[in-house]
């Protein structure tokens, strides 16, 4: 059993990226610059966005975090879009998720101009990478889809069961792992809520990606020996034992299931870690578009 590591491959691209801002600094070319937006002051928002700040900062890049109060209308976010949209110095931007309910969030994602979408969810971004074309891929599938490749897990002619059809991970996983090319190339099955008999599905899959958010959904009897398992899934649980008070759970049981999987996700140290390098990925190739 191999672990997929992704706190390990995700230092890799940030050294790499680092590699890269250093050559167009020294040529006196433009640095990349992502900004972040957050509305509200939503615990595990912020800290997420502070890691993403913290990214930037050893890779090289310019950031610019935006915050906004919980009561912040809707009208007032989009005004700060289009600002952020007609920022030349700005190559790409993220609206961290989720808004609070005063706000439209389909209405604000189409907002974001595509060529600064480097979260990949704008409709422009998102039927460009169903029909295969050169554009930004989801932050997490792009991160998953790396993994893969790095650790050179085969795809081709796989059976490869997703868990969850969200727009962010379980959606667009189902037609990257269909499509043409490394990885991909595997016989798709996307499960859902009203799926039955969920079991004797991922019991014939090659690999299994579960982006549900329910802690330790998938059993080791749900799973085939040598199966290759993706856990997207990340819960916070309570547990009093842990000085914070809970502790970080997938949607894989990992203890049981590993010892069957040929290749497997830590939660956490699995696919966390690669969303935030694939988002600084995806802004260096924002500034590469937008200085072509």
């Amino acid at each position: 059993m191999t672990i997929l590591d992704g706190k390990k491959i995700s230092n890799d691209i940030k050294d790499e990226i680092a590699v890269e801002v250093k050559k167009i600094k020294d040529k006196g070319g433009k640095v990349p610059h992502l900004a972040a937006v957050i509305v509200g002051n939503d615990g595990a928002s912020l800290t997420y966005v502070g890691s993403k700040v913290k990214a930037c900062e050893r890779v090289g890049f310019e950031s610019t975090l935006v915050q906004m109060s919980n009561t912040t209308s809707e009208i007032e976010l989009l005004e700060k879009i289009k600002e952020l949209n007609e920022n030349d110095d700005i190559d790409g931007f993220i609206i961290q998720l989720p808004l609070p309910p005063q706000i439209n969030e389909q209405k604000v994602l189409l907002a974001v101009h595509p060529d600064k979408d480097v979260d990949g969810f704008h409709p422009a971004n998102f039927g460009k990478m169903a029909l295969d074309m050169s554009t930004f891929i989801p932050a997490t599938p792009f991160g998953i889809l790396e993994l893969l490749d790095r650790y050179n897990v085969e795809t081709k002619g796989k059976h490869t069961v997703v868990i969850g059809r969200s727009h962010i991970v379980g959606r667009p996983m189902s037609i990257l792992m269909g499509r043409k090319g490394f990885p991909g190339n595997s016989t798709v099955t996307l499960t859902h809520s009203h799926t039955k008999n969920i079991t004797q599905i991922t019991s014939q899959a090659d690999i299994i990606i579960s982006a549900l958010g329910v802690p330790n959904f998938l059993k080791a009897e749900m799973v085939k020996d040598d199966a290759v398992i993706i856990d997207v899934g990340i819960t916070r649980v309570t547990d009093e034992s842990r000085p914070r008070g809970y502790r970080i759970v997938g949607d894989v049981d990992f203890d049981n299931v590993s010892k069957k999987a040929s290749f497997i996700t830590p939660v956490p140290g699995g696919v966390g870690p690669m969303t935030i390098a694939m988002l600084l990925k995806n802004t260096l190739l924002a500034r590469e578009r937008h200085n072509a």
